[in-house]
Parts: structure tokens; C-alpha cells; sequence
């Protein structure tokens, strides 16, 4: 296969696993499990147990129902200036909003918890009479309404007494969405508390995870996405549980003496976290964006609640070196724009001799035709043929491959992060046209921009098509590319991450043009000089 052939297969080749990976995933709603009534109502009750030896989702024991609508049934507020947090009745956390505007919803307070769900620090007890009983019975609070955490922490105390066991809360509530919580029961009763289903701050169909993220004792992460979860899955001795959407999360955490972590699951097989109970447990906690500074500032083992799916290892260092770019320059929009150009740099020493390779076959081609026409029925002797004019000239015909393979992962991989980093909702580049790099462009400025550079950078390219249906396929592929990405509302900072990236390809490819020009008329004249001595 010609170099030039391969070039142009490689990029169509990436064009169409975006489309696959992106726009497949955008169009096509996931689809929903219906289970009959009956169904439904004995896994919405279904509480964990512990059998002798170990820790054991339950099927269905209780017959409690719980309080799921909690309308009227508030107990206390605790507000800082960016969230407020309510929690009702029955001790659980019932709802979460955003205060920032960035994550405004119609000009209103973004509320992050399906009301509908089960509820973060939702306590079941084993025993099912007991559960029953349990849900019954309100939480007692003497209190202050409404606490404002805004100037230093404060700490809440919820009793609920029970026929046969009192059982205490103790919560920690600070600034910035982190919490600390005491239970404990004055007698011993099998029992565990849930940070709830997930929490979501976004509606969008892109291929996201979403789900259940459990890190054990060794350091292995076990990740349950939504939809996928068996409903028995056992983690002990983890440090953290997290339920998580692509810009939220809720998580409990104990570095010390560890997490025994069951999964149960809901009508969707969507994973529900519950943690074993203890009668006096203490529990790391927080509820809220997933921004890297707030996590680290409360441990940074928590960062790593942050994830991109496939491409994490890769995506994880790419985020942390925007971060740092950011910190410098105090831009998303230029971050991007720098981190890009510091990717060309690093890899302009593989594309040079890609391109140089690719420009120096494409001079190749008439001879290269003319041995595949003589040498047509004896393909042994027309690779050696091939493999001695490629040295003879100095030509790689794979040379070209390596720079277009590694822009793939590298793409990929910044994929996730601008679409998963908290950071760029509300991050403005430049003010008036892309006030949030998280949405589309308003003005639909950059996939135009993207068009435009895609088919430019293709005229300066070289080429040596054989097959008319790649060479159509790959003169439309810029125009295909921008509708796609007007139709389909990706970040801006993705887009602008492309437009910048073939901008700069532009301009290597000029560089490469007049250093290949220059060498080929070196290359002749001394030629002409050697044939005239």
C-alpha cells in the first residue's frame, strides 16, 4: 500500500471512529428497563445484610417504604455561599444546590439530587420490622433552622429513637461541600448508610460514565456504570465510595480503617452504593462539583474521583498539565491554546520526518508506478524493487504513519477532559463570544473556523489518492466535520483545541514545504554539478 494511501486511510480511519465514538453515542438515547410494578417496588426496598462471614446484598427483606417525596418535610438548611444543602426528616440530605452562577438552570439555584432517588446518608437497618419502624420515625433536632457554614465549620446532631435502639448522627458540615459523620446506636444493630444514587449536574447525551466508582485497599479501581450494575458486587477495606455523574459526585471515604462497600441496584440496573454500618461509625464525606483544587484541599487521594473513562491514564496527566497552564495564565481558552501548541512541539520531531517522508514519496510515485506496472506478476521481486528505490532515495514509507497515530489517543484523550472538567463550566476565552468553553460556540464561529482549516490544510498536503471514492470521501470529510459540529453542541474548548491544532499543523506543513523545496534544489543542482564534472 502507497504511503500516501495509508496517510489518507489513517485519518478517515479516525474520522470514523470520532463519528462512532461521539456522535453515535449523542444521537441514540440509552435505552430503559421496564420491570413490572411488583418488580420495581421490591428492589426500590431491598436492604443490605451481613451474613456471618461476610457483607451480602439482600433481596428485597424490608417492605418499609420510604419517604421518597420529602415535600414539607425539611428539618434543617445549611448554607455557605456555594451550595445549600437541606436535610429532611429523616436525616438524609434530601436535596443539594449549586449557588454559583456557572451552574445556574434557567436563572435558578442548579439542584443536583433526584428527589425521586434514594437520598445521601439514608440509614437501613437490617432487621426489616426495624427498617419498617425506622421509616416511620422522624428525626428529633433542637437546632438552629438555618446554619450558615460560610465563616468555619458546624456541626449538626440528629437523634432518632427507635422501640429498641436510639440511634445518633453526628455531621460536620464545612464550606466548601466536605462533611464528616458520626453514627452511632446504643445497641448493636446491623445496619448501612448510602451516599446516595448519584447526583447530576447535566442532562447531555455524550458518551459519558456515570455510575458507582469504588477504589479498594490495593489501589484497584472498580468502576459500575449505570445500566451495568449485578446488584452484588462486595468491595471491603475500601478507602472510597463514589457515586458520580460527569461534573458531580458524592462520596464516602476512610483512609484508616477502610470501607466494606455493597452495590445493590435500582429498576435501570443503575449501581446504589451502601457502606456496613458500625455501632460507632465515622465517616468521611463530601457532596458537589468535582473540581480538582476543592477535592485535593480535603485529601488528595480524592482527585482521583476526577476520571475519563478508557483514556484516564492518559487524559489524567493532560488535565493536570492544564491546570498548571491555567494557574499561569489565568484562561481556560489560552490554556488550551498553549497546551496545544506544547503538544506540536513535542511531537514536530516525528511529524518532520513524517512529512519530509511523505513529500519525498509523492516525488516517488512515477517510479513507483512504473515498478508496480513491470513488476506486476511477481510481487516478491516488486517489494524488493520498492525497498531499494526506498533506500536509494532515503524515503520511509511508513514514516508518515507514526505523527497520525499518535494524534489519536491525544485527541481522544483531551476529548475527555474538556468534556468531563468541571473547571470549564463558565470559563470564558474571550468575552462577548465564548463565555463557557463547556458549551457550544453561540456563533458557531469555531466549527466554521475548524471547516475552514481542515480543507486548507488538506490543499497543502500531499497527496497520491489511487482510489476515487477516498479521495471524494476525504475532500468532503471538513465539510462533513463542521456540520457535524454544529448540529451536535460540543464544547467549545474541544473545537477550539482542533481549530488551534490544524492551524499550527498549517504551519508546520508550510515549514516542511519550503524545507523539502530547498533540499530537492540543493539535491538537483548538486546533481547537475557532479554530471557537468
Amino acid at each position: 500500500m502507497e504511503q500516501q494511501d495509508l496517510n489518507k486511510r489513517l485519518l478517515i480511519a479516525l474520522a470514523l471512529s470520532f463519528l462512532v465514538f461521539v456522535g453515535f453515542s449523542y444521537l441514540t438515547p440509552q435505552e430503559k428497563k421496564v420491570q413490572p410494578a411488583k418488580q420495581q417496588i421490591e428492589n426500590k426496598h431491598s436492604t443490605p445484610t451481613i451474613s456471618s462471614n461476610k457483607v451480602t446484598p439482600a433481596s428485597s427483606i424490608s417492605q418499609a417504604k420510604q419517604n421518597i417525596n420529602t415535600t414539607n418535610s425539611k428539618l434543617l438548611s445549611i448554607t455557605s455561599k456555594t451550595f445549600n444543602m437541606s436535610i429532611d426528616k429523616f436525616g438524609r440530605i434530601s436535596q443539594f444546590k449549586l449557588l454559583e452562577k456557572k451552574y445556574e438552570n434557567d436563572g435558578k439555584a442548579l439542584e443536583i439530587l433526584n428527589p425521586k432517588k434514594v437520598k445521601p446518608l439514608e440509614i437501613r437497618f437490617s432487621d426489616a420490622k426495624l427498617n419498617e419502624e425506622a421509616f416511620k420515625t422522624p428525626y428529633i433536632y433542637s437546632g438552629q433552622k438555618v446554619i450558615d457554614v460560610s465563616s468555619g465549620k458546624k456541626t449538626v446532631t440528629l437523634i432518632q429513637k427507635l422501640s429498641s435502639v436510639t440511634l445518633t448522627k453526628k455531621i460536620t458540615i464545612e464550606s466548601n461541600g466536605a462533611y464528616s459523620i458520626d453514627v452511632s446506636t446504643s445497641l448493636p444493630k446491623a445496619y448501612f448508610i448510602t451516599p446516595g444514587y448519584r447526583p447530576m449536574a447535566d442532562s447531555s447525551r455524550y458518551l459519558l460514565v456515570r455510575g458507582a466508582l469504588v477504589k479498594g485497599n490495593d489501589g484497584v479501581v472498580t468502576i459500575i456504570e449505570d445500566g451495568k450494575a449485578k446488584g452484588d458486587e462486595v468491595i471491603k477495606n475500601a478507602q472510597y465510595a463514589t457515586a458520580f455523574d460527569r461534573y458531580v459526585a458524592s462520596i464516602f471515604y476512610n483512609f484508616k480503617n477502610g470501607l466494606n462497600v455493597s452495590i445493590l441496584k435500582d429498576t435501570d440496573d443503575n449501581p446504589l452504593i451502601f457502606v456496613e454500618g458500625k455501632q460507632n461509625l465515622h465517616l468521611g464525606g463530601y457532596i458537589g462539583p468535582k473540581e480538582y483544587h476543592t477535592l485535593n484541599a480535603i485529601n488528595p487521594k480524592l482527585t482521583d474521583n476526577i476520571e475519563f473513562g478508557f483514556f484516564t491514564f492518559l487524559s489524567r496527566p493532560f488535565y493536570k498539565v492544564l491546570l498548571w497552564i491555567e494557574n499561569l495564565v489565568g484562561n481556560w481558552g489560552w490554556a488550551i491554546i498553549i497546551f496545544t501548541l506544547l503538544v506540536k512541539f513535542i511531537l514536530f520531531p516525528l511529524s518532520y520526518k513524517g512529512m519530509m517522508s511523505m513529500q519525498k514519496l509523492k516525488d516517488l510515485a512515477p517510479k513507483m508506478k512504473d515498478i508496480k506496472e513491470k513488476y506486476k506478476d511477481d510481487p516478491a521481486k516488486m517489494n524488493m524493487k520498492m525497498m531499494e528505490m526506498y533506500k536509494k532515495h532515503g524515503a520511509n514509507p511508513m514514516g508518515g504513519c507514526l505523527p497520525m497515530i499518535l494524534q489519536i489517543p491525544v485527541f481522544f484523550a483531551l476529548y475527555r477532559v474538556l468534556l468531563n472538567a468541571d473547571e470549564l463550566q463558565g470559563a470564558s476565552w474571550i468575552s462577548g463570544w465564548i463565555d463557557n468553553l463547556a458549551v457550544a460556540d453561540p456563533y458557531y464561529i469555531l466549527p466554521i473556523l475548524m471547516g475552514a482549516s481542515m480543507w486548507f490544510q488538506q490543499r497543502i498536503t500531499p497527496n497520491n489518492f489511487t482510489d476515487p471514492l477516498q479521495e471524494k470521501i476525504f475532500k468532503w470529510f471538513p465539510v462533513g466535520m463542521a456540520l457535524m459540529f454544529i448540529i451536535m453542541p460540543f464544547p467549545s474548548g474541544l473545537v477550539l483545541y482542533w481549530v488551534v491544532n490544524n492551524t499550527f499543523t498549517i504551519g508546520q506543513q508550510y515549514v516542511i514545504n519550503k524545507a523539502y523545496a530547498k533540499h530537492k534544489a540543493t539535491a538537483i543542482a548538486s546533481h547537475e554539478k557532479g554530471n557537468d564534472s
